[in-house]
């Protein structure tokens, strides 16, 4: 099923669920891809999740392949995609997955300082299947190589975007480790200082993580992230049948102690009562530093984009808009007042949110 139109229907998954733990022990998906597989964790090798606003060496990105896009929704996609990434190469360098049959389209897009990589592709958001990196003091980095299984096996075939963590980490040069949970970028907000944000709803689904108990997902996430403490939100915001709740749609971590939330005050809408349940966790939580958290409200104000699904980039702040100053210039002042030493600028997330996501959710970074 077309994608966009999946979740424009708000369609429930039917597929069945994963067959238990363990499935993603065997390493040997990643025959081929070159990539140097270690055994353990990162964090019991002294190794962490930067924040996102540490410094970058670049950015990740994946180019749309036809096959979870209608012909005229993956022209529009394509668009989206490359001013994005043409917006970020203005603040750092960026490196595209591209499949050898879209080169010559993604060279038309894009523009030339940015680096095209060839691999094969079922899909374009790489802060899910892309890699997440972590990083020890001496600046060593590896990858954290969290099983993906296409948000709940919703979009098969998804095997190349499963392995898409390890072309790119043999790209960069960089070992990886392998972990037995399911989840993908989206689902965690890290403020690099010990803390993981995330939702009950995403990373505790059946389809996902069956099996796992909350205390064993949070133990996997501490130990191959560096980190110390997991703060849990209940969900994420609805409709969201593709991610089932990334907290990456709802919250983001603006410095250590400092969270932006996405709230809206409408009795009518079911995201009143989501985004108040998450607030009063946060009101109610403290973070890995003992710290109380700092609550930024942003209004939850487009239809067609998520303000919050932003990305924070080498001395920038890209996000997602939808063109109508009426719902784009309050968030977008928000978050320019959470980032003062960053520029924020707003790049077309129409097509993109309704594939889905946002900025946030096409990007990885890779830490300096």
């Amino acid at each position: 099923m077309n994608r966009r139109h999946f979740l424009q229907t708000s369609l429930a998954t039917s597929a069945a669920v994963l067959a238990g733990r363990g499935a993603w022990a065997n390493t040997s998906i990643f025959d081929g891809t070159g990539v140097e597989i270690l055994p353990g964790s990162g964090g019991e090798d002294g190794f962490t999740f930067p924040a996102e606003w540490a410094r970058h060496e670049r950015t990740l990105m994946q180019f749309p392949p036809p096959q979870n896009w209608q012909r005229r929704d993956l022209d529009d996609a394509r668009q989206e995609w490359a001013e994005t990434a043409n917006t970020i190469s203005e603040f750092e360098p960026v490196t595209m997955a591209v499949r050898p049959g879209d080169r010559a389209e993604a060279e038309r897009l894009l523009s030339r300082e940015i680096e095209l990589i060839e691999m094969p592709l079922n899909d374009a958001w790489s802060r899910d299947s892309g890699p997440m990196i972590v990083r020890n003091r001496s600046g060593a980095r590896r990858v954290a190589g969290f099983n993906f299984n296409g948000w709940g096996r919703k979009f098969p075939p998804y095997r190349d975007d499963q392995r898409a963590k390890g072309h790119f980490a043999a790209h960069l040069d960089m070992p990886m480790y392998v972990s037995d949970l399911t989840t993908e970028g989206g689902a965690l907000h890290m403020d690099g200082d010990g803390t993981i944000l995330t939702t009950e709803e995403s990373l505790l689904h059946t389809n996902r993580n069956p099996g796992w108990s909350k205390a064993e997902v949070e133990a996997e996430l501490l130990a191959q992230l560096g980190a110390e403490k997991v703060i849990w939100v209940p969900s994420g915001l609805t409709p969201d049948p593709i991610t089932d709740g990334h907290i990456d749609g709802i919250a983001a971590f603006a410095a250590p102690g400092v969270v932006l939330l996405h709230t809206i005050h409408d009795t009518n809408d079911p995201n009143t009562a989501i985004t108040a349940a998450a607030k009063h966790v946060l009101e109610n939580a403290t973070d890995a530093r003992g710290r109380r958290f700092e609550i930024i409200e942003v209004p939850l104000t487009s239809f067609d984009v998520v303000h919050m699904n932003f990305y924070i980039c080498n001395g920038a702040v890209i996000v997602p808009i939808s063109g109508r100053a009426s719902e784009d210039d309050e968030p977008l002042g928000i978050i320019q007042d959470a980032f003062p030493t960053r520029a924020v600028i707003g790049v077309s997330g129409v097509m993109i949110g309704g594939g889905g996501g946002g900025v946030h959710c096409i990007t990885q970074q890779v830490p300096a």
